[in-house]
């Protein structure tokens, strides 16, 4: 074979693997991207479980739930201010200060729910951001659902104390040497917190998986021949 036929040979081969370099150039690709949506609904019944914690606090470590002249009662501990008229409200013997809660069992048992409510939506506050954060969509909804369930007994808890407060006071009021009684501020929050907690179950519900995008694909389709 001669030097020139060696040259067209090269020469064809060239040619033939430049026309399937630009054949494969010119076939488009697609590329599928994964891409996490974070529902707002979410997001919001965590702030809603963020808020009660605080209500929570505040509630519980006050005194003012109950109030008359003289006198404060909370869920821990009542005061007597100085000055009070006696005798003073329940027949309590004891100076100005602040003391340990009656052993009535309607106070022990409302502060015992506010506990529970507050161990329980910190625990649902938790599973919701949980599921916020993670990527994964069967583990996403078990958070989701374990923080309806656990959010939802934090809102039974509250309205029970808050119900059996009031009512059982009023069965006891005989006993209370005051002729004007009010509830304070610290009941008031107990009652904000329920309607947090009742919107953090209504978000976390309505927001359904099913209904929910977790995952995008979405194609893109690269045309390397237009960009050579």
């Amino acid at each position: 074979m001669s030097s020139c036929d060696s040259v067209t040979e090269r020469i064809k081969l060239n040619s033939i693997r430049n026309n399937l370099k630009k054949d494969a150039m010119a076939e488009p690709t697609t590329t599928i991207e994964t891409v996490t949506i974070t529902r707002p609904l979410k997001v919001i019944a965590f702030i809603c479980g963020l808020i009660v914690i605080i209500l929570m606090i505040m509630g519980l470590a006050s005194t003012d739930w109950l109030m008359a002249d003289g006198w404060r009662q909370g869920l821990f501990m009542h005061c007597i201010e100085k000055g009070a008229e006696y005798p003073l409200p329940f027949n309590m013997q004891e100076p100005p200060g602040c003391y340990q809660a009656r052993e009535a069992p309607y106070i022990r048992a409302a502060a015992a729910l506010c506990v529970i409510t507050l161990l329980s939506d910190l625990v649902a506050t938790v599973a919701t951001g949980l599921g916020l954060r993670t990527k994964e969509h069967h583990t996403k909804y078990k958070y989701y659902r374990f923080a309806v369930i656990v959010m939802g007994l934090a809102l039974v808890s509250i309205l029970i104390a808050l119900i059996i407060y009031p009512v059982c006071f009023a069965a006891e009021l005989t006993f209370g040497n005051r002729l004007i009684w009010e509830f304070g501020w610290a009941y008031g929050v107990g009652w904000g917190a329920a309607i947090f907690l009742f919107g953090g179950v209504v978000l976390l519900m309505c927001d359904k998986e099913s209904e929910e995008i977790y995952y995008k694909e979405r194609k893109i389709v690269h045309d390397n021949d237009s960009r050579a």
